[in-house]
């Protein structure tokens, strides 16, 4: 039993911490699961487990100019007590789109936070093991990512920290559950750093003013400590020593000989800056005149060639392109544009650009152009979630989606599927619009938003946030305020230690700066936050500044907006399906689909008309024209309304009996009208000669008697 012990090792005595967190103790624990991944950790809170890992590779991947991490989460159906809902495939293929922007979330946080010039592969896994359908997985995600790269021997520069943030009845919360969004109007995740910075802001918002969302900010700093100080805490018992890894680094005699021979020529390209297009050009055409040259020169004078050969004087050449961006700034106080501080480039904004779309924009700022189009559709185009987190039937009427073609980039390459930017785009565009989407029984269209970047130079995303609200409101949608967003840029002199934010961020400060915050709303708040950065941290005012610049700007776009379409058309395209909705008596819903499907199958057949009947009794009756839907609806409320004494009715005579006929007066309900009720002009012995089946006739309800039989009488 010993022996068997001693080689177990810590899967008997594993090492737990832990600690209380938004009224939830949180614990963090070692040697159960996963011993051979660098780090590993299993995260509990509440009811739900998540497994943390980090792996890195023995060696550092040579040819890379970048750090080669990889972060995902796993979502597991099995964790929420869930069978996938899919009839012909149940084990899970590729991530859902929550499960990509869990993954990203963490890769924002964490990237910036290791060494730099770090070749080694990192590979990080959070995987649902449990789930209590409370706790975010985003907070779970961080927190997993964060013990498990604290523990490892993967050099990480310092300990992560992170906390949801809610606002419920007007009280920020911390870490509210998820069972309560019905009534949270704010979805804010900040990860902070050991120092008490800011690495990473992500946020969905339901109009919340700034100084909210700012205090909401200032409070998740506050309770990122106690999840740094148990991680520290973890590390302290759990940790291993750090280990030693080659950093890539440029030779500086490299970064040297580029600056003596083309130091004057980068200095002038960034001079004389005229769009995104020619400076691509114009570096281009710089490297492939005197990469070559510059290694010939070079290897004259070391017996050895550099690492990575021409990859490397490629990389000193970035590296002094971004050098001299930044000194422009700093030293002379000039973007590279030429544009003040503030300034946010010339805008394009047109609606209506294409006949046959239901609503239709062209947005763009400066280079950066997005179309965007929106597509009404019936309540049952909805989309049906099959998450871990979601219920089955969890339908979503509002949907957006972002494409990034490589023509928008002058590059090209193969078209594939939606990558993790693009998943990652389009949801922070859907969470910017959702707020101000009207109701489901002031509008029950199923909404369908495209945006198709067709020009890239910094901010895409912001540019479909704004497209979005032009397309909605061109295609007669009535969202209840108009929606602008713009991302800000950050330039950092490191010897003054100065921060200056920057309006409108272009694709050249977004490769040469440090952040890029992009911040959506209406006048009346916030309505979607995403903030990354290159720093290993920002200070809380860097965050204030931002605020403050990007409110100003996104005033002047709506205002820009509102002359192109002052509001909302007032009719829908005539290409758009029309759709309307009854409520009908719940205990009635059965008799609309009739045994079978029956009645409402034929009602389908008859008008071309397609129905969806919720639970509530809420009918949604959509058609390609009004004829069809009134025709659906009339039959609809026929089914359904109750039968009342004096009422006049047209039916049709279904059956003929001696002493008297059956008329169809609504689908599910007859009458008779007694061979006494036929004529009051003389005494009918042959109901036969007045009456056949099939007739259409006019009837009044002269009674409903105690057993709930319809008794009539003719109308002539």
């Amino acid at each position: 039993m010993e022996n068997k012990e001693k080689n177990l090792g810590s899967f008997v005595n594993p090492i737990r911490v832990s600690a209380e967190i938004g009224g939830r103790e949180l614990t963090l624990e070692t040697g159960r699961l996963a011993n051979q991944a660098n780090g590993s950790v299993l995260v509990t809170y509440g009811d739900s487990v998540f497994l943390g890992t980090a792996v890195m590779s023995q060696e550092a991947r040579e040819g890379l100019d970048f750090f080669p991490l990889t972060v995902d989460y796993e979502e597991n159906h099995y964790a929420a007590g869930k069978v996938r809902g899919s009839r012909f495939m149940k084990r899970k293929g590729k991530p859902s789109d929550d499960s990509v922007l869990t993954g990203r979330v963490l890769d924002r946080s964490i990237r910036p936070l290791f060494p730099d010039g770090m070749r080694n592969e990192v590979q990080i896994i959070i995987t649902a093991l449990s789930f209590d359908k409370e706790s975010d997985p985003d907070f779970l995600a961080l927190v997993a990512g964060s013990a498990a790269l604290a523990i490892s021997d993967i050099p990480f520069e310092t300990t992560l920290g992170a906390v949801k943030i809610g606002l419920i009845d007007e009280k920020l919360v911390i870490n509210p559950k998820l069972t309560e969004n019905g009534n949270n109007k704010l979805n804010l995740t900040v990860a902070t750093t050991k120092e008490g910075k800011i690495a990473m802001i992500e946020a969905g918002a339901k109009e919340v003013p700034e100084e909210k969302v700012k205090e909401a900010i200032k409070l998740a700093q506050e309770e990122s400590k106690k999840v740094i100080a148990l991680v520290e805490e973890f590390q302290a018992k759990a940790g291993k020593e750090k280990r030693e890894v080659p950093l890539h680094t440029i030779d500086p005699e490299i970064l040297e000989l580029v600056k003596k021979v083309l130091g004057e020529k980068i200095k002038e390209i960034v001079g004389t800056f005229n769009d995104k297009k020619w400076f691509d050009t114009e570096t281009l055409t710089l490297k492939k005149e005197n990469i070559e040259n510059l290694m010939v020169e070079y290897n004259s004078t070391h017996t050895e060639k550099p690492e990575g050969n021409t990859s490397i004087f490629s990389e000193a050449i970035d590296k002094i392109f971004k050098e001299e961006v930044r000194n422009l700034f700093n030293k002379e106080g000039k973007r590279v544009d030429k544009r003040a501080i503030e300034e946010i480039r010339p805008l394009q904004i047109e609606v209506g650009v294409l006949p046959r779309t239901h609503g239709s924009s062209i947005f763009a700022r400066g280079w950066t152009q997005g179309l965007t189009l929106t597509t009404l559709g019936a309540p049952g185009d909805s989309l049906i979630l099959d998450g871990m987190i979601d219920e089955v039937d969890t339908k979503k009427s509002y949907i957006h989606y972002y494409s990034f073609p490589p023509f928008s980039v002058g590059e090209c390459r193969p078209l594939r599927g939606p990558g993790r930017r693009e998943v990652g785009h389009g949801a922070l565009g859907e969470k910017a619009l959702e707020p101000v989407m009207p109701e489901k029984e002031i509008f029950p269209y199923t909404i369908m938003m495209q945006t198709e970047i067709m020009s890239s130079d910094g901010s895409t995303s912001m540019a479909s946030v704004c497209g979005s609200t032009l397309a909605l409101m061109d295609a007669g949608v009535p969202i209840k305020r108009p929606v602008t967003g713009i991302a800000m840029g950050l330039m950092y002199d490191k010897e003054t230690e100065k921060y200056t934010v920057l309006t409108d961020l272009c694709a050249t400060e977004d490769f040469s700066g440090f952040m890029d915050f992009k911040i959506a709303g209406t006048k009346e708040g916030v309505t979607a936050i995403q903030m990354d950065i290159k720093l290993k941290g920002i200070p809380y005012e860097v965050i204030e500044e931002a605020f403050e610049k990007s409110s100003k700007a996104r005033t002047k776009i709506q205002e820009e907006m509102l002359k192109v379409i002052p509001k909302n058309r007032e009719n829908l395209s005539p290409y758009a399906p029309r759709v309307a909705t009854i409520q009908i008596p719940v205990d009635k819903i059965r008799d609309v689909i009739g045994p079978g499907g029956k009645v409402i199958n034929e009602i389908i057949d008859e008008t071309g008309a397609s129905i969806d009947i919720e639970q509530t009794g809420i009918v949604s009756v959509a058609s390609a024209n009004e004829t069809g839907l009134n025709r659906a609806i009339e039959i609809i409320k026929s089914i359904t309304k109750e039968v009342e004494a004096g009422e006049i009715y047209t039916g049709k005579v279904v059956k003929i009996m001696d002493f008297g006929a059956f008329i169809s007066l609504t689908p599910n309900k007859d009458g008779m009208v007694h061979i006494s009720q036929i004529t009051d002009k003389e005494r009918v012995e042959d109901i036969r000669k007045y009456l056949n089946e099939g007739d259409e006739v006019r009837v009044k309800v002269k009674e409903i008697d105690k057993m709930g039989r319809v008794n009539l009488t003719m109308i002539f």
